[in-house]
């Protein structure tokens, strides 16, 4: 089978975040961006939550707890973690910042315009670095959005949640692997039991599957934080993406992409057999 892309791989906020000194984890950062190329697509969660720490630090308290701090907090962030990113992937390739809205999604144009924007940063020696533009989506404007689009589309697309997004831009770029990384090391039947992970998901074909995905679903409870949707819904997520031939892998963050991919980290696997 034929892919177009390598690797797309996320990081979600909690794995980017040293909780003992409540700021970036820059060693980490710094570890992962040392191992992206062209060829990978990283999409990035943490900008809200390190724009949140970063106002705390700077001004000695929490904005209000609204919509418009996250946009504050957001926008603020998202110029530390890509700061961050750039210091540290090898200086011979390329940064290239991108903010999607569901509508990337949602609309064939837009989703052709990004597809092609995403596979020319492979031929021009860049890495793309992905995240959602909280920033400037307003909460009710989204919902409004995609209520009249439920209406003239069989599926739609929110990409609120960055595992979604993740799965979708694996799809669109049909990539090798999708790799979920998280503050655990995989899917467990029972969350309290690290002896429970579920090394592999698997299928003869995509139909067995998404029954299996289904199947597993159901151990799956709670999430990591507030706003997060938690081990189900990124089976959920993933579904799509492993259904067309991409291995997914979910793992934890303190392994290196290389341990990850070459088998040797702890991890629960989605694949067709």
């Amino acid at each position: 089978m034929k892919y177009d892309v390598e690797l797309v791989g996320k990081i979600g906020s909690m794995a980017l975040i040293d909780k003992a000194d409540n700021m970036i984890d820059y060693t980490r950062v710094a570890r992962i961006s040392r191992e992206l190329k062209p060829g990978y697509i990283w999409i990035s969660s943490g900008a809200t939550e390190i724009g949140r720490l970063d106002y705390r630090m700077r001004n000695g308290c929490d904005l209000p707890d609204t919509e418009e701090s996250k946009a504050d907090y957001s926008s603020q962030g998202q110029t530390i973690l890509m700061q961050t990113y750039r210091q540290f992937v090898d200086s011979k390739y390329s940064v290239r910042q991108i903010l999607v809205e569901h509508h990337h999604f949602n609309d064939e144009v837009k989703k052709e315009y990004l597809k092609r924007l995403l596979l020319r940063c492979k031929e021009q020696n860049a890495v793309p670095i992905i995240n959602y533009n909280d920033a400037v989506s307003q909460s009710e404007n989204r919902r409004l959005e995609l209520s009249a689009l439920s209406k003239s589309h069989a599926k739609v697309y929110e990409c609120v949640d960055n595992d979604e997004t993740a799965s979708l831009v694996a799809c669109l770029v049909h990539a090798e692997t999708l790799l979920i990384l998280t503050s655990v090391d995989g899917i467990y039947t029972d969350p309290h039991d690290p002896s429970t992970i579920i090394e592999e998901i698997g299928g003869k074909n995509a139909y067995e599957l998404v029954e299996n995905i289904e199947n597993y679903k159901k151990y799956c409870d709670g999430a990591s934080r507030k706003g997060a949707n938690g081990a189900k819904a990124k089976l959920e997520y993933v579904k799509e993406a492993a259904a067309q031939g991409t291995k997914v892998l979910i793992a934890n963050a303190k392994y290196t992409l290389k341990e990850i991919l070459s088998g040797k980290a702890r991890c629960t696997r989605i694949q067709i057999r």
